[in-house]
């Protein structure tokens, strides 16, 4: 089995091959370009370099949200690309999810989050990766509340971990933020998580491979607003 993927959620971008037991090449850039000028160059290198033909890929798998609306869109039509032109299934893979699977932390409530502005996160908690909750767009205000009744140790992952964690950490001690090598998105995840759905055949077609936000983007949130919807 290889998989293929890619995350464009937010900030940082990456693309990963992996056979299912080991990452066979990996690239992550968090360089502020756009994510149109770098995922498909950053795929062909990791072809080349690893020598993996695309054509040798079983599946291709990309986060699909939450996350920023422009970054989803060209990540997920990257990966409808390959797959279509190669006739192959995709996996969808919950961002959230996908940051849960790449931390290795026993007894710690991964509190995966990421920052959707105007004081909100998008956010799922994790345990022996396993689900608390689901995927939801909550107020920093409101999460802290929430974690406040969990007596245990609370790990924060993601691009809205520090966010987090300094508005939380003097009114929590059990409180922590992972290091940086492991605190971002990565498409490491993403592989880690589509490997067990593609064994569970929960793939799609590449047409019915879609973005799944949690809430409206600003434009609409505005356009409603305005109308008083």
């Amino acid at each position: 089995m290889m998989i293929l993927s890619l995350d464009s959620s937010a900030g940082a971008a990456s693309v990963c091959l992996y056979n299912g037991e080991k990452v066979i090449g990996q690239f992550f850039i968090n360089a502020k370009l756009t994510h149109s000028e770098t995922l498909m160059p950053m795929i062909a290198e990791l072809l080349d370099n690893t020598r993996i033909n695309i054509h040798d890929v079983d599946c291709f798998a990309v986060s699909s949200g939450p996350g920023s609306f422009t970054g989803l869109r060209i990540g997920i039509s990257a990966i409808k690309g390959m797959a279509f032109a190669e006739n192959k299934p995709c996996v969808s893979v919950s961002t959230l999810l996908a940051m849960d699977a790449q931390i290795e932390y026993e007894n710690y409530i991964i509190c995966a989050v990421m920052d959707a502005r105007c004081n909100q996160v998008y956010n799922a908690l994790f345990k022996n990766h396993q689900r608390l909750t689901d995927d939801r767009a909550i107020t920093i205000d409101e999460l802290k509340i929430e974690l406040k009744g969990y007596n245990e140790r609370i790990l924060f992952v993601g691009d809205g971990a520090e966010l987090c964690y300094n508005a939380i950490k003097e009114e929590n001690e059990n409180v922590f933020i992972a290091p940086l090598h492991l605190r971002y998105q990565s498409a490491y995840g993403v592989a880690f998580a589509a490997t067990q759905k593609y064994k569970n055949k929960e793939f799609l077609s590449a047409v019915e491979l879609s973005p799944v936000y949690l809430r409206l983007p600003q434009a609409e949130r505005e356009l409603r607003k305005r109308n008083n919807l």
